[in-house]
């Protein structure tokens, strides 16, 4: 693996699936293999999740890591030919450079607008590491996806299923602000890969990149959906079509105990509770999503490890 930016950079998933349980049971088995190499972790949002566990995940391996909150610096330049007399004091293409001097991989944090489809789904802030970095480039959310965490999501599941093609339930959950559609994207593109049987269940209007769901089957009936499911993760998302528009923000879509029944809950987090699910749901023993939290570290270290086998 070269970059980690999307989930088809995965040559094989079921056996990243299976190396990423079997290193969660050793996870200091490969401890010297990122000895005297350097990750330098770079956000342009706000991180939890992502940055502890990718940063223990590169520990974990013996790399050394480097934080950088961007915005906590200067704001950087990405278009060409720009005449840069206003705000911005330095252009990607020197940024981009000298932290390539820095680290053997970097990985990038960044968050759509939701104002500019067009520009958003270019991604950027990505694209242009990928350019004019000298190293790998490790996506840790970018405008349109966030491999990380469906890579977390799969192991998840993999280790708790109890049937070989479960049922598993996107669901959209409400909530007060409009939020991008990369959690959603990636994981619908990791499902497509496996054997399950995905449905994704949403209101009018919060209809997902057809170019992503492709004839996955929607629905727009909690109950209808939730029939029989293996799995149900909540997710909110803002408008695809009206482009980062709340179009419905109908408390009736929250998850609950009555609609869920005995299936497994799961959720990226940060969740807000009683908002996206209910207390009951997320306290009860049928949530897992502090298993998929664990499982970021793994999901971030078996995706170290293979760039670090092929530095």
């Amino acid at each position: 693996m070269k970059h980690f930016t999307n989930i088809y950079d995965i040559v094989n998933l079921s056996e990243t699936i299976k190396n990423g349980i079997e290193l969660k049971k050793e996870p200091y088995t490969f401890s010297e293999l990122g000895k005297h190499k350097t990750l330098v972790m770079l956000f342009f949002n706000a991180s939890l999740r992502t940055r502890l566990s990718t940063e223990k995940a590169a520990k974990n391996l013996g790399m050394e890591v480097m934080v950088l909150n961007v915005n906590d610096t200067w704001k950087l330049e990405f278009e060409d030919g720009t005449v840069m007399d206003m705000e911005k004091s330095e252009h990607i293409k020197e940024a981009a450079n000298v932290i390539s001097q820095y680290a053997d991989i970097i990985a990038v944090r960044a968050f759509p607008s939701l104002k500019d489809k067009e520009k958003d789904e270019s991604e950027y802030v990505l694209n242009s590491f990928i350019k004019y970095a000298t190293v790998p480039i490790i996506n840790m959310e970018s405008a349109t996806s966030h491999p990380l965490q469906a890579l977390s999501d799969v192991i998840t599941i993999e280790e708790l299923k109890t049937t070989n093609r479960p049922k598993v339930v996107l669901s959209w959950a409400p909530h007060p602000k409009a939020l991008p559609q990369a959690v959603a994207n990636s994981f619908v593109n990791i499902m497509k890969a496996l054997p399950v049987d995905l449905t994704i269940v949403q209101p009018k209007g919060y209809e997902l990149n057809t170019k992503i769901t492709g004839d996955t089957i929607i629905s727009y009936n909690q109950k209808e959906a939730f029939a029989n499911a293996d799995f149900v993760c909540a997710k909110n998302w803002s408008s695809y079509n009206d482009y980062g528009e709340v179009l419905n923000s109908d408390p009736s879509w929250m998850i609950t105990q009555d609609k869920i029944g005995q299936a497994k809950f799961m959720h990226c987090l940060p969740v807000r509770r009683n908002v996206v699910v209910e207390d009951t749901v997320l306290d009860s023993n049928n949530s897992i999503v502090m298993a998929q939290a664990n499982n970021r570290t793994y999901a971030a270290q078996i995706v170290l490890k293979s760039i670090l086998e092929n530095l």
